[in-house]
């Protein structure tokens, strides 16, 4: 049987230059495909209110709903890990709220990592969970959760401060960061100063993994996909031909038929 993936195996890939694949998951049939195909780690990602409500953000994601998510997918698992995203205001009042939402995590879903969004300015908190015993994943760059302040889904160039934010999740304990929306030359600059895996989405190849968001990889979606998202199968079109052909076998008399019956 293949050993559960830790942080361990994380570090020793990216010791070892072997690539790291990530990918979201929201439900128990789509988590179990994608550990089964050898997917590294599964994120819960907070993307699920855009791609699974239909909303336009993540802001209006709740707790109470990622724990749900993230208990199905974590169900489905055996080999990948699982990580828990945490949803806008879930940790940003103070570190005692993040500390007891990060738990929640934890202790009522079998994920085994929780993620967050911000550099410097969340490296407390990030502090506080790894002293509790809780692994952080940390992400940086286009952060999905501040839309507002950066006036939309918009690629980030500052390189100084994109560095500094890197090396303080780093120094605060975080076991890996998602670099979002940036510039493929600051990746790598920044993937080769950590000694954390860096997990990249837009971000160019020089990462030391990658994540897409299920939905979009397959094909399910039909909102405009960003430039950095590479299509592996067309789903939405094909559940569309076997939906229609259901209606038209059930209008005609097709279906059900004596094979189909008891």
């Amino acid at each position: 049987m293949t050993p559960r993936i830790t942080i361990n195996t994380l570090f020793d890939m990216k010791r070892k230059g072997d690539k790291i694949v990530s990918l979201t998951a929201y439900d128990y049939p789509f988590a179990k495909i994608a550990d089964e195909s050898g997917v590294h780690v599964i994120l819960v990602g907070d993307s699920l209110g855009m791609v699974v409500q239909g909303d336009t953000h993540t802001l209006s994601v709740t707790m109470d709903e990622m724990i749900y998510h993230t208990r199905i997918v974590a169900r489905a698992t055996q080999h990948a890990m699982v990580v828990a995203d945490m949803p806008f205001m879930s940790y940003q009042t103070s570190v005692e709220t993040a500390l007891a939402n990060a738990g929640r995590f934890l202790k009522e879903t079998g994920a085994a990592a929780v993620k967050l969004e911000g550099g410097a300015a969340v490296s407390a908190t990030i502090k506080a969970m790894t002293a509790a015993g809780i692994p952080v994943q940390a992400h940086i760059g286009l952060t999905p959760q501040s839309v507002h302040q950066m006036g939309g889904y918009r690629v980030q160039r500052d390189e100084a401060r994109l560095l500094s934010d890197a090396r303080s999740v780093e120094a605060a304990g975080a076991f890996s960061v998602v670099l979002e929306g940036i510039p493929a030359d600051i990746a790598r600059e920044i993937t080769g100063t950590l000694t954390i895996p860096t997990i990249g989405i837009g971000a160019g190849p020089h990462c030391d993994g990658q994540v897409l968001v299920i939905h979009d990889l397959l094909g399910i979606t039909d909102r405009h996909l960003p430039k950095f998202v590479k299509q592996y199968a067309s789903l939405r079109q094909q559940a569309a031909i076997g939906i229609k052909a259901y209606v038209q076998d059930v209008q005609n008399n097709a279906f059900p038929t004596e094979a189909h019956s008891y």
